[in-house]
């Protein structure tokens, strides 16, 4: 395609719109920038959603793809392969548990998830078969499968897909005492966001998670954590839950735990809850597949070596320092999130969040709109400081602050 208008044009004919993407056309990236057809660059400020915490084309992680791409890229899960093992054995490790499941999208880790719970529930704590509830917060993002959807409160991603797969209560996120109220004998899980990042970048209040925790281990319930978006980096630590010393009974895990590279998500818990499977009752085609694997393996061993971890509470640390001198002047109303993750309210005088990203990509800047009013950033966490606060200077002189 020659030109933006071409590519959108084309693109618009022939694909189903359910996105609605800002108006550029990206033809290549590096680190935290990327390049639309008609040169033009943008300072990337939303990393895929924390798919791509670790910059794109990084290069330890482009290597090792290549590397496997040279030997095998996919045998089934007819047959072991030799990168499997030590893939389960390394997640396993980092997040402290003794198995794995590994799948593709994030969307299908929580299903996996979901799956989980209630054969866990029926097999293991007793739950009369069908009878299984599972306790999600209001406001969830946790993919958009039929499942999925049938226990969301956004009606954009719920509205004409039903009927609607039972099983789900829903209570507000971050009321402890709504959560307590809703488990019941029949509880087999609480399913949870430690930050609910499509809702605006949501922390819950201090000592929620902990009083998640306690409670799903007081009535046996299983503790499911949600770190597609907020795990692997991106708060400051690898799982957002640990800033409030919390281990979740099963974490649920994707986007950058493929760094950008290819889909790559798992379940990880300890063989108590994952033991329950036998074969033929879950699996994937693609999933545990050795270029994901390969691809994995390097992500935990970057991990290992606490630098993002690191950059994302320093950067952060001056990312929300800058972000919270604009609150009060009328141009944002609010700001909120944890490490290098911000959700910022935008006053309805200076113009919705379309109309903030719009204007912020015109000055090449890239960010993403949510509810109304709202902007994420989440740049990469290989972002140097001079960009980032280039960056910050867009915003402020799209605000007028």
């Amino acid at each position: 395609m020659s030109t933006t208008a071409d590519a959108i044009r084309s693109a618009d004919a022939h694909s189903a719109h359910n996105y609605h993407p800002l108006p550029l056309v990206v033809a290549s990236a590096e680190g935290a920038w990327m390049t639309d057809i008609e040169g033009r660059r943008y300072l990337d400020m939303l990393a895929g959603y924390s798919a791509l915490n670790f910059g794109h084309g990084n290069r330890r992680l482009i290597d090792a793809a290549r590397a496997q791409l040279e030997r095998v890229t996919l045998t089934s899960r007819a047959f072991h392969h030799d990168r499997f093992a030590e893939f389960c054995t390394e997640l396993a490790a980092l997040c402290g548990k003794e198995m794995v499941l590994p799948m593709n999208t994030g969307a299908e880790a929580v299903e996996t998830a979901v799956k989980t719970a209630r054969k866990w529930g029926y097999e293991v704590k007793g739950v009369p078969d069908g009878h299984a509830k599972i306790v999600v917060a209001a406001d969830n993002f946790h993919g958009r499968t039929t499942t999925i959807v049938s226990f969301s409160t956004d009606h954009e991603a719920r509205d004409h897909f039903g009927p609607y797969t039972p099983g789900f209560e829903i209570v507000p996120y971050g009321d402890l005492t709504a959560l307590a109220h809703a488990v019941t004998e029949n509880t087999v899980a609480v399913l949870l966001e430690p930050i609910q990042g499509e809702a605006g970048v949501l922390v819950p209040p201090a000592g929620y998670l902990r009083g998640v925790r306690e409670l799903t281990r007081e009535r046996n319930v299983l503790f499911m954590a949600d770190e597609i978006q907020s795990g692997l980096g991106r708060t400051g630590r690898t799982f957002a839950c640990e800033h409030e010393g919390v281990v979740p009974d099963v974490y649920i895990l994707g986007k950058a735990l493929g760094g950008g590279v290819v889909p790559v998500s798992a379940v990880v818990a300890d063989r108590d809850v994952l033991g329950v499977f036998r074969p033929g009752e879950h699996g994937s085609t693609f999933g545990g597949n050795p270029l994901a694997c390969a691809v994995a393996l390097e992500v935990i061993a970057m991990l290992r070596t606490g630098e993002f971890q690191g950059r994302a509470t320093e950067l952060g640390e001056h990312l929300h320092r800058e972000l919270n001198l604009l609150v009060g002047g009328g141009a944002v109303t609010a700001v909120r999130g944890r490490g290098l993750w911000a959700g910022v309210d935008i006053d309805p005088s200076r113009g919705t969040g379309r109309e903030i990203s719009e204007k912020l990509m015109e000055l090449g800047v890239l960010v993403k709109d949510t509810h109304g009013s709202t902007i994420r950033i989440a740049p990469p966490l290989v972002i140097s400081k001079e960009d980032l606060d280039w960056g910050l200077d867009q915003l402020r002189s799209v605000l007028g602050a």
